[in-house]
């Protein structure tokens, strides 16, 4: 079906394009925080988040003309993961938006330390990000079970370490309480766009699962 093949093209381009709206996110986060440079991080996230929002619709979009249309049950179940996964990406990127904006406020009342303490999270979960859209884009099973191990093994760990180091500043600097919890929702916030990232990689697993067991069966007969 030529016109299934397109729609699944323009879709996986449009949706890899979402996950690198997610990098560029991470990486004004990242750059910011690194430059020690905060001011406009908020409007440049925001205007990445607007893209963001965009693509959604249009992905939508192409999904439910894709549906309407008939598909076979392959691309069938590839329109389903990305339709699925739509809200997932939203949710990176508004969690991406409101670390942004955190830390452009949080910045000029915060130590180093607590802006430093955000790196460490951010620089894994660009590589979630980047393995992710590796995943999607070539279908690559072991990829996508990389970002699940990435989160279990080390983000989690990172979070725990963050949510106690925020605890230890409220214990020690009452007066720093605002910035303690601030910096504790920034950890907060990182840690859920990771879970989603994990949702779209299980996704992509069980489909390409279910393509090779589909394609074994076939062979055998």
């Amino acid at each position: 079906m030529p016109d299934a093949r397109s729609s699944s093209a323009h879709i996986t381009g449009r949706f890899l394009r979402m996950l690198s709206i997610t990098l560029e996110e991470l990486d004004a986060v990242r750059d910011a925080n690194a430059r020690a440079e905060f001011a406009g991080l908020g409007d440049r996230a925001r205007t990445l988040e607007a893209e963001t929002n965009a693509l959604e619709l249009e992905i939508e979009d192409a999904c439910l003309q894709a549906f309407a249309s008939g598909l076979e049950p392959g691309e069938l179940e590839f329109h389903l993961l990305v339709f699925r996964s739509l809200t997932n990406l939203e949710r990176v990127g508004d969690y991406a938006f409101k670390v942004a904006q955190d830390l452009e406020s949080l910045a000029p009342r915060a130590r180093s330390a607590t802006l430093q303490d955000v790196l460490p999270l951010v620089t894994l979960l660009k590589e979630m990000v980047e393995t992710l859209a590796f995943a999607f884009a070539e279908r690559d099973v072991k990829a996508a079970r990389e970002v699940m191990k990435l989160d279990f093994e080390q983000v989690d760990a990172l979070y725990e370490q963050m949510q106690r180091a925020s605890l230890t500043r409220l214990m020690e600097r009452p007066e720093d309480n605002e910035v303690a919890l601030t910096a504790g929702r920034m950890a907060r916030n990182l840690e859920r766009l990771g879970d989603h990232l994990v949702n779209i990689a299980e996704r992509l697993e069980r489909l390409v699962m279910g393509h090779s067991h589909t394609h074994r069966l076939l062979n055998s007969h």
